[in-house]
């Protein structure tokens, strides 16, 4: 059976995963760590745990348990004391005071949901993502970073406080993959982050698996406006030290011009700039038809298809 690793974080880790379970393949993801915005980031500051999030997203997408299940983790509360906390992230705060473990609460949240995989967190250290802008100013956290849009005028450093050691389970997936993803997921906020815990970028670099990038589908206004696909490669290669990427899995298709119009104060679509025979052009849209007028106006729709990204996941497996 071959081993796939998926590494990143958010709704990106979700849509890989969602889809690749589904075949006969041994799958990990490792999780970014960096998450402090909303539920995460309360649950973060006034109990001291690791932040659910992003593991919580990948735990849904790996279930194979009922739908109920999926929807109770995934169940926000709107009112009260918990207002704006998800069922899920309350869960595995709870497990990882219960065991005095965050890996061992992911692990038993891993059983109730009967995942088809491992969730395993890049760092078990309490970390925050900041970074450095050209004029000095210091975005603090992972949240400030999301909101910004001054990155794409250029930064000094992108770094996590402390600078954390890898979680060694992470390592021993990276090296012992036969095919690594990484991406799609917010450049700076869910991709970089992992790059930057001590130890990840050396097993990345020593590891043999064939290593595949998913490319953002859009762009985000003030962050990555205009960027290609060789601006994304560019940006990981200055973290990495060097172009490590077997394949490039970009979309060819275009959404509808009424929902890019949508977009248009968000950010653009990426678009292909390199004539390479690692990229693998193929579309990768998930479908529109049961949304409705107002899902188009307030939800992020231009997203990967599940289905579609891991058939051509798949066929870059069997070639291996």
């Amino acid at each position: 059976m071959k081993k796939i690793v998926i590494l990143g974080g958010g709704t990106g880790n979700f849509s890989v995963l969602k889809g690749l379970k589904n075949y006969d393949v041994d799958l990990s993801a490792i999780v970014s760590m960096a998450d402090d915005g909303g539920s995460t980031g309360i649950l973060r500051d006034e109990l001291g745990v690791l932040p659910p999030g992003d593991v919580r997203q990948c735990l849904v997408a790996l279930s194979d348990s009922s739908r109920l299940m999926r929807s109770l983790m995934n169940y926000r509360f709107e009112h009260g004391g918990l207002g704006g906390h998800s069922f899920g992230n309350l869960l595995l705060s709870a497990l990882e005071k219960v065991t005095g473990s965050f890996e061992k609460a992911v692990e038993e949240a891993g059983k109730i949901l009967n995942i088809k995989g491992k969730v395993i967190p890049v760092t078990t250290h309490q970390v925050r993502l900041k970074m450095i802008l050209n004029d000095r100013r210091i975005l603090e956290g992972e949240k400030e970073i999301y909101l910004s849009q001054e990155i794409d005028q250029g930064y000094k450093s992108i770094y996590l406080e402390p600078y954390p050691k890898a979680n060694p389970h992470a390592i021993d997936e990276i090296a012992n993959a036969d095919l690594i993803v990484m991406g799609p997921g917010g450049l700076h906020t869910s991709l970089i982050p992992n790059l930057l815990v001590e130890g990840v970028i050396g097993a990345l670099r020593k590891s043999q698996a064939k290593k595949t990038f998913v490319v953002n589908l859009m762009n985000r206004k003030g962050q990555t406006t205009g960027f290609k696909v060789s601006n994304y490669l560019e940006e990981i290669k200055r973290f990495v030290g060097e172009d490590i990427f077997d394949y490039m899995l970009v979309n060819d298709q275009k959404p509808p011009q009424e929902l890019i119009d949508v977009y248009a104060e968000e950010g653009d679509l990426v678009e292909n700039d390199l004539k390479d025979e690692r990229v693998i052009l193929a579309p990768l849209l998930g479908g529109l038809k049961e949304k409705s007028r107002l899902d188009f106006l307030n939800r992020s729709l231009i997203r990967h298809d599940p289905k579609k990204l891991a058939q051509e996941l798949m066929k870059i497996v069997n070639y291996l």
